[in-house]
Protein backbone atom coordinates (compact mmCIF):
# COMPACT_ATOMS: atom_id res chain seq x y z
CA UNK A 1 0.00 0.00 0.00
CA UNK A 2 1.05 3.59 -0.56
CA UNK A 3 2.31 5.74 2.30
CA UNK A 4 -0.23 7.90 4.12
CA UNK A 5 0.13 10.78 6.57
CA UNK A 6 -2.22 12.83 8.72
CA UNK A 7 -2.43 15.07 11.76
CA UNK A 8 -3.77 12.80 14.50
CA UNK A 9 -4.58 15.44 17.13
CA UNK A 10 -6.85 17.89 15.33
CA UNK A 11 -6.19 21.37 14.02
CA UNK A 12 -6.72 23.48 17.14
CA UNK A 13 -3.77 25.08 18.94
CA UNK A 14 -2.54 22.82 21.75
CA UNK A 15 0.55 21.91 23.74
CA UNK A 16 1.29 18.78 21.67
CA UNK A 17 0.39 17.90 18.10
CA UNK A 18 1.01 14.52 16.50
CA UNK A 19 1.71 13.77 12.82
CA UNK A 20 1.34 10.11 11.92
CA UNK A 21 2.77 8.26 8.89
CA UNK A 22 2.16 4.67 7.74
CA UNK A 23 3.25 2.64 4.72
CA UNK A 24 6.30 1.08 3.10
CA UNK A 25 8.14 4.44 2.89
CA UNK A 26 7.19 5.73 6.36
CA UNK A 27 10.59 5.23 8.00
CA UNK A 28 12.45 6.43 4.91
CA UNK A 29 10.47 9.68 4.93
CA UNK A 30 11.00 10.08 8.67
CA UNK A 31 14.75 9.81 8.26
CA UNK A 32 14.67 12.44 5.48
CA UNK A 33 12.72 15.07 7.41
CA UNK A 34 13.92 14.37 10.97
CA UNK A 35 17.50 15.18 11.95
CA UNK A 36 18.91 13.68 15.12
CA UNK A 37 22.32 12.55 16.38
CA UNK A 38 21.43 8.90 15.84
CA UNK A 39 22.68 7.28 12.63
CA UNK A 40 19.36 5.55 12.04
CA UNK A 41 15.94 5.51 13.65
CA UNK A 42 15.41 2.26 15.53
CA UNK A 43 12.01 0.88 16.63
CA UNK A 44 10.82 1.23 20.24
CA UNK A 45 12.98 4.30 20.87
CA UNK A 46 11.99 7.94 21.25
CA UNK A 47 14.33 10.41 19.54
CA UNK A 48 14.75 14.15 20.02
CA UNK A 49 15.66 16.18 16.95
CA UNK A 50 14.68 18.76 14.37
CA UNK A 51 11.92 18.56 11.75
CA UNK A 52 13.05 20.10 8.46
CA UNK A 53 10.71 21.32 5.73
CA UNK A 54 11.30 20.81 1.99
CA UNK A 55 13.62 23.86 1.91
CA UNK A 56 15.77 22.44 4.69
CA UNK A 57 14.54 24.93 7.27
CA UNK A 58 13.95 23.84 10.85
CA UNK A 59 10.24 24.21 11.60
CA UNK A 60 10.19 22.45 14.98
CA UNK A 61 12.31 20.72 17.59
CA UNK A 62 10.29 17.62 18.40
CA UNK A 63 10.22 13.90 19.20
CA UNK A 64 10.01 10.99 16.77
CA UNK A 65 9.40 7.26 17.11
CA UNK A 66 9.16 4.53 14.47
CA UNK A 67 7.84 0.97 14.29
CA UNK A 68 8.59 -1.71 11.73
CA UNK A 69 6.01 -4.05 10.23
CA UNK A 70 4.30 -6.06 11.49
CA UNK A 71 4.94 -4.79 15.04
CA UNK A 72 2.93 -1.57 14.70
CA UNK A 73 -0.64 -0.31 15.06
CA UNK A 74 -1.35 -0.63 11.33
CA UNK A 75 0.85 -3.68 10.72
CA UNK A 76 2.99 -1.54 8.39
CA UNK A 77 6.13 0.55 8.88
CA UNK A 78 5.04 3.66 10.79
CA UNK A 79 6.49 6.91 12.09
CA UNK A 80 5.04 9.40 14.54
CA UNK A 81 6.18 12.94 15.23
CA UNK A 82 5.27 14.58 18.54
CA UNK A 83 5.48 18.26 17.72
CA UNK A 84 4.46 21.50 19.39
CA UNK A 85 0.74 21.89 18.78
CA UNK A 86 0.84 24.85 16.41
CA UNK A 87 -1.52 24.41 13.43
CA UNK A 88 1.08 26.22 11.30
CA UNK A 89 3.86 23.82 12.31
CA UNK A 90 1.71 20.72 11.89
CA UNK A 91 0.43 21.89 8.52
CA UNK A 92 3.96 22.57 7.25
CA UNK A 93 5.14 19.15 8.50
CA UNK A 94 2.29 17.47 6.63
CA UNK A 95 2.98 19.44 3.42
CA UNK A 96 6.64 18.40 3.60
CA UNK A 97 5.68 14.72 3.82
CA UNK A 98 3.28 15.14 0.90
CA UNK A 99 6.05 16.65 -1.27
CA UNK A 100 8.18 13.59 -0.54
CA UNK A 101 5.47 11.20 -1.77
CA UNK A 102 3.08 10.55 1.09
CA UNK A 103 -0.61 11.26 0.58
CA UNK A 104 -3.36 12.51 2.89
CA UNK A 105 -4.87 9.67 4.91
CA UNK A 106 -8.61 9.17 4.60
CA UNK A 107 -10.92 9.13 7.60
CA UNK A 108 -10.15 6.03 9.67
CA UNK A 109 -7.54 4.76 7.23
CA UNK A 110 -4.90 3.94 9.87
CA UNK A 111 -7.34 1.71 11.76
CA UNK A 112 -8.73 0.34 8.48
CA UNK A 113 -5.22 -0.78 7.55
CA UNK A 114 -4.84 -2.36 10.99
CA UNK A 115 -7.99 -4.40 10.28
CA UNK A 116 -6.97 -5.34 6.73
CA UNK A 117 -3.51 -6.37 7.96
CA UNK A 118 -4.97 -8.62 10.65
CA UNK A 119 -3.94 -6.47 13.62
CA UNK A 120 -7.50 -6.33 14.92
CA UNK A 121 -10.90 -7.76 14.12
CA UNK A 122 -13.89 -5.68 13.06
CA UNK A 123 -15.42 -5.48 16.55
CA UNK A 124 -12.17 -4.08 17.96
CA UNK A 125 -11.94 -1.60 15.09
CA UNK A 126 -15.47 -0.37 15.82
CA UNK A 127 -14.49 0.01 19.47
CA UNK A 128 -11.79 2.52 18.51
CA UNK A 129 -14.30 5.08 17.25
CA UNK A 130 -16.68 4.21 20.09
CA UNK A 131 -13.94 5.04 22.58
CA UNK A 132 -13.24 8.35 20.86
CA UNK A 133 -16.95 9.24 20.75
CA UNK A 134 -17.77 8.02 24.27
CA UNK A 135 -20.03 10.49 26.12
CA UNK A 136 -20.06 8.66 29.46
CA UNK A 137 -17.65 6.63 31.57
CA UNK A 138 -19.80 3.52 31.05
CA UNK A 139 -19.50 3.90 27.27
CA UNK A 140 -15.73 4.40 27.56
CA UNK A 141 -15.29 1.33 29.76
CA UNK A 142 -17.31 -0.89 27.41
CA UNK A 143 -15.46 0.40 24.34
CA UNK A 144 -12.13 -0.30 26.06
CA UNK A 145 -13.33 -3.82 26.86
CA UNK A 146 -14.29 -4.44 23.23
CA UNK A 147 -11.02 -2.91 22.02
CA UNK A 148 -9.30 -5.58 24.11
CA UNK A 149 -11.15 -8.29 22.19
CA UNK A 150 -13.97 -9.15 24.61
CA UNK A 151 -16.66 -9.50 21.92
CA UNK A 152 -14.32 -11.15 19.42
CA UNK A 153 -13.26 -13.85 21.90
CA UNK A 154 -16.87 -14.79 22.67
CA UNK A 155 -17.91 -14.84 19.02
CA UNK A 156 -14.81 -16.51 17.63
CA UNK A 157 -15.09 -19.39 20.12
CA UNK A 158 -18.62 -20.13 18.90
CA UNK A 159 -17.59 -19.70 15.25
CA UNK A 160 -14.74 -22.19 15.68
CA UNK A 161 -17.01 -24.75 17.37
CA UNK A 162 -19.58 -24.52 14.57
CA UNK A 163 -16.94 -24.76 11.84
CA UNK A 164 -15.41 -27.80 13.53
CA UNK A 165 -18.79 -29.56 13.61
CA UNK A 166 -19.35 -28.81 9.92
CA UNK A 167 -15.81 -30.01 9.09
CA UNK A 168 -16.30 -33.27 11.00
CA UNK A 169 -19.42 -33.99 8.98
CA UNK A 170 -17.75 -33.20 5.67
CA UNK A 171 -14.88 -35.56 6.49
CA UNK A 172 -17.32 -38.46 6.86
CA UNK A 173 -18.84 -37.59 3.47
CA UNK A 174 -15.50 -37.24 1.67
CA UNK A 175 -13.83 -40.27 3.28
CA UNK A 176 -16.57 -42.85 4.05
CA UNK A 177 -14.33 -45.73 5.14
CA UNK A 178 -13.99 -47.83 8.24
CA UNK A 179 -11.14 -45.71 9.64
CA UNK A 180 -13.23 -42.54 9.71
CA UNK A 181 -15.18 -42.11 12.99
CA UNK A 182 -18.93 -42.12 12.52
CA UNK A 183 -20.42 -38.65 12.58
CA UNK A 184 -23.17 -38.45 15.22
CA UNK A 185 -24.74 -34.99 15.24
CA UNK A 186 -26.57 -35.77 18.47
CA UNK A 187 -23.22 -35.76 20.27
CA UNK A 188 -22.82 -32.07 19.39
CA UNK A 189 -26.10 -31.06 21.06
CA UNK A 190 -24.49 -29.77 24.28
CA UNK A 191 -22.01 -27.62 22.35
CA UNK A 192 -24.76 -26.12 20.20
CA UNK A 193 -27.05 -25.45 23.16
CA UNK A 194 -24.26 -23.65 25.00
CA UNK A 195 -23.47 -21.58 21.90
CA UNK A 196 -27.13 -20.63 21.46
CA UNK A 197 -27.33 -19.58 25.11
CA UNK A 198 -24.23 -17.37 24.76
CA UNK A 199 -25.63 -15.67 21.66
CA UNK A 200 -28.96 -15.11 23.43
CA UNK A 201 -27.09 -13.46 26.31
CA UNK A 202 -25.20 -11.18 23.92
CA UNK A 203 -28.41 -10.19 22.13
CA UNK A 204 -30.12 -9.46 25.45
CA UNK A 205 -27.18 -7.30 26.53
CA UNK A 206 -27.92 -4.97 23.60
CA UNK A 207 -31.63 -4.81 24.35
CA UNK A 208 -31.10 -4.30 28.08
CA UNK A 209 -28.81 -1.31 27.95
CA UNK A 210 -26.03 -1.87 25.42
CA UNK A 211 -27.78 0.18 22.75
CA UNK A 212 -27.86 3.18 25.10
CA UNK A 213 -24.16 3.12 25.97
CA UNK A 214 -23.17 4.48 22.57
CA UNK A 215 -26.24 6.44 21.47
CA UNK A 216 -27.31 7.66 24.91
CA UNK A 217 -30.71 7.26 26.58
CA UNK A 218 -33.46 9.37 24.92
CA UNK A 219 -34.87 11.33 27.86
CA UNK A 220 -37.68 13.91 27.92
CA UNK A 221 -38.12 16.56 30.63
CA UNK A 222 -41.81 17.39 30.96
CA UNK A 223 -43.87 19.48 33.33
CA UNK A 224 -46.18 22.47 33.43
CA UNK A 225 -44.64 25.94 32.93
CA UNK A 226 -42.31 27.41 35.56
CA UNK A 227 -41.68 24.21 37.52
CA UNK A 228 -37.94 24.48 36.75
CA UNK A 229 -37.39 22.14 33.78
CA UNK A 230 -34.95 24.48 32.06
CA UNK A 231 -33.15 25.17 35.35
CA UNK A 232 -32.87 21.43 35.88
CA UNK A 233 -31.49 20.96 32.35
CA UNK A 234 -28.87 23.64 33.01
CA UNK A 235 -27.96 22.03 36.35
CA UNK A 236 -27.49 18.61 34.74
CA UNK A 237 -25.41 19.75 31.75
CA UNK A 238 -23.35 22.16 33.85
CA UNK A 239 -23.96 25.38 31.93
CA UNK A 240 -26.79 27.71 30.93
CA UNK A 241 -28.10 25.81 27.90
CA UNK A 242 -31.76 26.88 28.27
CA UNK A 243 -33.18 30.35 28.92
CA UNK A 244 -34.64 30.65 32.42
CA UNK A 245 -37.14 33.41 33.27
CA UNK A 246 -40.12 33.73 35.62
CA UNK A 247 -42.34 34.22 32.56
CA UNK A 248 -44.50 31.15 31.90
CA UNK A 249 -44.11 29.66 28.42
CA UNK A 250 -40.51 30.80 27.80
CA UNK A 251 -39.58 27.40 26.37
CA UNK A 252 -41.65 26.98 23.22
CA UNK A 253 -39.60 24.43 21.30
CA UNK A 254 -37.68 21.37 22.36
CA UNK A 255 -34.05 21.92 23.42
CA UNK A 256 -31.66 18.97 23.21
CA UNK A 257 -28.41 18.42 25.10
CA UNK A 258 -26.30 15.47 26.29
CA UNK A 259 -25.21 14.98 29.89
CA UNK A 260 -23.58 12.12 31.79
CA UNK A 261 -25.53 10.95 34.83
CA UNK A 262 -24.80 7.81 36.83
CA UNK A 263 -22.12 6.90 34.29
CA UNK A 264 -24.74 6.92 31.52
CA UNK A 265 -25.20 9.44 28.69
CA UNK A 266 -28.67 11.01 28.67
CA UNK A 267 -29.92 12.71 25.54
CA UNK A 268 -32.04 15.28 27.35
CA UNK A 269 -34.90 17.05 25.63
CA UNK A 270 -36.26 20.08 27.51
CA UNK A 271 -39.85 20.57 26.37
CA UNK A 272 -42.43 23.33 26.42
CA UNK A 273 -44.57 23.48 29.56
CA UNK A 274 -47.74 21.37 29.39
CA UNK A 275 -50.80 23.59 29.72
CA UNK A 276 -53.85 24.83 27.81
CA UNK A 277 -52.97 27.96 25.86
CA UNK A 278 -54.41 30.14 23.12
CA UNK A 279 -50.93 30.97 21.77
CA UNK A 280 -50.53 28.99 18.53
CA UNK A 281 -46.72 28.85 18.78
CA UNK A 282 -46.82 27.67 22.38
CA UNK A 283 -49.55 25.16 21.49
CA UNK A 284 -47.23 23.66 18.86
CA UNK A 285 -44.54 23.47 21.53
CA UNK A 286 -46.92 21.53 23.78
CA UNK A 287 -47.69 19.10 20.95
CA UNK A 288 -43.97 18.53 20.48
CA UNK A 289 -43.59 17.96 24.22
CA UNK A 290 -46.21 15.23 24.14
CA UNK A 291 -44.54 13.61 21.14
CA UNK A 292 -41.10 13.75 22.81
CA UNK A 293 -42.50 12.03 25.90
CA UNK A 294 -43.99 9.22 23.79
CA UNK A 295 -40.72 8.65 21.92
CA UNK A 296 -38.41 8.84 24.96
CA UNK A 297 -37.00 5.79 26.71
CA UNK A 298 -37.09 7.73 29.98
CA UNK A 299 -39.50 10.52 30.92
CA UNK A 300 -38.63 12.83 33.80
CA UNK A 301 -41.68 14.64 35.12
CA UNK A 302 -40.88 17.85 37.00
CA UNK A 303 -43.20 19.34 39.64
CA UNK A 304 -42.95 22.50 41.72
CA UNK A 305 -42.81 21.37 45.34
CA UNK A 306 -43.48 24.92 46.61
CA UNK A 307 -46.93 25.12 44.95
CA UNK A 308 -50.14 23.14 45.24
CA UNK A 309 -51.01 20.41 42.74
CA UNK A 310 -52.74 21.82 39.62
CA UNK A 311 -54.80 20.39 36.72
CA UNK A 312 -51.77 20.85 34.44
CA UNK A 313 -49.76 18.63 36.81
CA UNK A 314 -52.39 15.93 36.26
CA UNK A 315 -51.54 15.74 32.55
CA UNK A 316 -47.87 15.30 33.49
CA UNK A 317 -48.73 12.38 35.77
CA UNK A 318 -50.75 10.83 32.96
CA UNK A 319 -47.74 11.05 30.63
CA UNK A 320 -45.53 9.42 33.28
CA UNK A 321 -48.00 6.56 33.67
CA UNK A 322 -47.89 5.89 29.91
CA UNK A 323 -44.09 6.14 29.61
CA UNK A 324 -41.78 3.16 29.12
CA UNK A 325 -39.77 4.26 32.13
CA UNK A 326 -40.37 7.35 34.23
CA UNK A 327 -39.31 9.25 37.31
CA UNK A 328 -40.97 12.18 39.10
CA UNK A 329 -38.88 15.06 40.45
CA UNK A 330 -40.34 17.39 43.06
CA UNK A 331 -38.24 20.49 42.37
CA UNK A 332 -37.47 23.46 44.65
CA UNK A 333 -36.91 21.35 47.75
CA UNK A 334 -34.87 24.30 49.05
CA UNK A 335 -38.26 25.94 49.69
CA UNK A 336 -41.15 24.94 51.95
CA UNK A 337 -42.91 21.82 50.61
CA UNK A 338 -46.55 22.49 49.67
CA UNK A 339 -47.17 19.96 46.89
CA UNK A 340 -48.96 16.71 47.60
CA UNK A 341 -48.05 14.30 44.83
CA UNK A 342 -49.52 10.85 44.21
CA UNK A 343 -47.32 9.43 41.47
CA UNK A 344 -48.15 6.17 39.66
CA UNK A 345 -46.93 3.11 41.55
CA UNK A 346 -44.17 2.31 39.05
CA UNK A 347 -42.79 5.86 39.12
CA UNK A 348 -40.16 6.66 41.80
CA UNK A 349 -40.19 10.17 43.28
CA UNK A 350 -37.14 12.27 44.18
CA UNK A 351 -36.98 15.65 45.88
CA UNK A 352 -34.43 17.88 44.18
CA UNK A 353 -33.35 21.48 43.86
CA UNK A 354 -32.14 22.66 40.47
CA UNK A 355 -30.89 25.78 42.26
CA UNK A 356 -28.69 24.10 44.90
CA UNK A 357 -28.14 20.66 43.34
CA UNK A 358 -29.69 18.89 46.33
CA UNK A 359 -31.10 15.46 45.45
CA UNK A 360 -29.36 15.20 42.06
CA UNK A 361 -26.97 12.60 43.48
CA UNK A 362 -29.87 10.27 44.26
CA UNK A 363 -31.24 10.82 40.75
CA UNK A 364 -27.80 9.98 39.33
CA UNK A 365 -27.71 6.71 41.27
CA UNK A 366 -31.17 5.80 39.97
CA UNK A 367 -30.16 6.45 36.35
CA UNK A 368 -27.03 4.35 36.78
CA UNK A 369 -29.01 1.46 38.30
CA UNK A 370 -31.59 1.59 35.49
CA UNK A 371 -29.36 1.91 32.43
CA UNK A 372 -25.75 1.04 33.27
CA UNK A 373 -24.52 -2.52 32.68
CA UNK A 374 -25.71 -4.78 35.50
CA UNK A 375 -22.69 -7.11 35.37
CA UNK A 376 -19.46 -5.15 35.02
CA UNK A 377 -17.56 -8.25 33.88
CA UNK A 378 -20.12 -9.34 31.27
CA UNK A 379 -19.64 -8.65 27.56
CA UNK A 380 -22.13 -6.15 26.15
CA UNK A 381 -23.09 -5.60 22.52
CA UNK A 382 -23.36 -1.87 21.77
CA UNK A 383 -23.52 -1.87 17.96
CA UNK A 384 -26.71 -2.35 15.96
CA UNK A 385 -24.66 -4.09 13.26
CA UNK A 386 -23.29 -6.57 15.79
CA UNK A 387 -26.74 -7.09 17.29
CA UNK A 388 -28.23 -7.95 13.90
CA UNK A 389 -25.44 -10.42 13.16
CA UNK A 390 -25.76 -12.06 16.60
CA UNK A 391 -29.53 -12.34 16.18
CA UNK A 392 -29.16 -13.88 12.72
CA UNK A 393 -26.67 -16.44 14.02
CA UNK A 394 -28.89 -17.12 17.02
CA UNK A 395 -31.88 -17.72 14.75
CA UNK A 396 -29.93 -20.09 12.54
CA UNK A 397 -28.67 -22.01 15.58
CA UNK A 398 -32.20 -22.25 16.96
CA UNK A 399 -33.39 -23.62 13.62
CA UNK A 400 -30.56 -26.17 13.65
CA UNK A 401 -31.48 -27.29 17.17
CA UNK A 402 -35.13 -27.61 16.20
CA UNK A 403 -34.17 -29.71 13.18
CA UNK A 404 -31.99 -31.87 15.39
CA UNK A 405 -34.88 -32.47 17.80
CA UNK A 406 -37.22 -33.14 14.88
CA UNK A 407 -35.01 -35.86 13.47
CA UNK A 408 -33.82 -34.09 10.30
CA UNK A 409 -30.83 -35.54 8.50
CA UNK A 410 -27.40 -34.06 9.42
CA UNK A 411 -27.00 -32.34 6.04
CA UNK A 412 -30.27 -30.41 6.55
CA UNK A 413 -29.25 -29.33 10.06
CA UNK A 414 -25.77 -28.36 8.96
CA UNK A 415 -27.19 -25.98 6.38
CA UNK A 416 -28.47 -23.89 9.28
CA UNK A 417 -25.11 -24.15 11.02
CA UNK A 418 -23.41 -22.81 7.89
CA UNK A 419 -25.75 -19.80 7.97
CA UNK A 420 -24.90 -19.23 11.65
CA UNK A 421 -21.17 -19.39 10.93
CA UNK A 422 -21.57 -16.94 8.03
CA UNK A 423 -23.34 -14.40 10.26
CA UNK A 424 -20.62 -14.63 12.90
CA UNK A 425 -17.93 -14.28 10.25
CA UNK A 426 -19.54 -11.01 9.11
CA UNK A 427 -19.59 -9.78 12.69
CA UNK A 428 -15.85 -10.24 13.28
CA UNK A 429 -14.80 -9.42 9.74
CA UNK A 430 -13.69 -12.89 8.66
CA UNK A 431 -16.04 -12.42 5.72
CA UNK A 432 -17.14 -8.87 5.08
CA UNK A 433 -18.12 -6.76 2.08
CA UNK A 434 -16.36 -3.59 0.98
CA UNK A 435 -19.56 -1.63 1.68
CA UNK A 436 -19.60 -2.69 5.33
CA UNK A 437 -15.91 -1.82 5.76
CA UNK A 438 -16.45 1.58 4.15
CA UNK A 439 -19.49 2.32 6.31
CA UNK A 440 -17.66 1.49 9.53
CA UNK A 441 -14.44 3.41 8.89
CA UNK A 442 -16.15 6.46 7.37
CA UNK A 443 -17.29 7.32 10.92
CA UNK A 444 -13.68 7.75 12.07
CA UNK A 445 -11.80 11.03 12.27
CA UNK A 446 -8.80 11.65 10.01
CA UNK A 447 -5.57 10.48 11.63
CA UNK A 448 -7.04 7.45 13.42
Amino acid sequence: MDTIAAIATGYERSAIGIVRVSGERAIELAERVFKTKARALEPKKLYFGEFLNSDGDVIDRCLCTVSRAPASYTGEDTAEFQCHGSPVVLGEALRTLFKLGARQAEAGEFTKRAFLNGKMDLTSAEAVVDLIDAESISAAKEAAKQLGGAVFEKIDEIYTQIVNIISDFEVTIDFPDDETPEFVLEEKRETLEKAEKTLASLADSFENGGRYLKAGVPCALIGRPNVGKSSLLNALVGFDRAIVTPVAGTTRDTIEEVCALGGVALRLVDTAGLRDTEDEIEREGVRRSVRAAKEAELVIGVFDGSEAFSPDDESVLSALADAKRAVALVNKCDKKRVLELKAPEKVPVFEVSAKTGEGLGALSEFIGAEFAARDKSAVTITSARQFEAVNAARGALAAAMEGLRGGLTPDAVLTELEDAAASLAKLTGRRVTDDVVHDIFSRFCVGK
